[in-house]
């Protein structure tokens, strides 16, 4: 039988936003109880998002209007992972295609890369998230450019996303669609996949074994954390 995690076991902390520290706008209770909590444990912590309609700067906004204050370089969402693997697997200027939200072509210029309008010139990479105004001509010109050997990456796998409609399309939608138009597989950054918990470890500064993921669904959190080689708490 495996020894039960202790508190001790455990050097810094990936902590979920979605459904673990708020529920759509609104903080879960205990928020503010939390960090303080971690502060006064000296726990280290990185909070991860695989949104990628939400910039970093805006979920620090949304913390400190709860009181807790955090550097956004302790703020690690899908859409900013995905800026550093382009980085180092195709350099600063690359040209890509993006589908997504304002907030994804914002991190992605940011950091230097050249975003296209459409599939009339190359592109290095098309880039995949979610995008709330998806159109015909978007998934066209994605597929023309994967067909020209451009890179296919997304930013998260998730296939719907809660919303006050209910559930409703997410990037992982898009992906699918673009995977059975082109026969091509995509890189995907975001959990469960290793490249955000990856990011999110080196930013903690400690081995992968120190380190804990708190999160709120198995498939994601706990089954890429455990991929990731981090130990695993769920929130139910």
């Amino acid at each position: 039988m495996s020894r039960r995690l202790a508190l001790e076991d455990v050097r810094a902390l990936i902590v979920d936003i979605d459904g673990t520290l708020f529920r759509g706008p609104l903080p879960l209770p205990g928020l503010l109880r939390f960090f303080t909590f971690l502060r006064s444990r000296r726990l280290p912590a990185v909070v991860v998002s695989n949104n990628t309609t939400k910039t970093a700067a805006e979920y620090q906004k949304r913390l400190a209007g709860q009181g807790v204050q955090m550097g956004v370089d302790r703020i690690l969402t899908a859409a900013a992972a995905t800026a550093g693997y382009l980085k180092r697997e195709l350099g600063v200027g690359a040209s890509l295609y993006v589908i997504g939200e304002p907030s994804l072509h914002e991190v992605l210029t940011q950091a230097g890369f050249v975003l296209l309008q459409d599939a009339s010139q190359p592109a290095d990479a098309v880039v995949v998230g979610g995008d709330s105004t998806l159109t015909y001509d978007k998934l066209k010109n994605a597929a023309l450019l994967l067909q020209r050997r451009a890179r296919f990456v997304g930013t998260n796998p998730d296939l719907l996303c809660p919303t006050d409609e209910g559930l409703v399309p997410e990037a992982g939608t898009t992906l699918a669609a673009l995977e059975a138009a082109t026969g091509m597989s995509p890189t995907v950054i975001g959990k469960p996949e290793r490249p955000l918990f990856d990011l999110a470890v080196q930013r903690l500064g400690k081995l992968p074994g120190e380190v804990a993921i708190l999160g709120d669904r198995l498939e994601t959190d706990v089954a890429g954390g455990q991929r990731a080689g981090l130990k695993t708490m769920l929130v139910t």
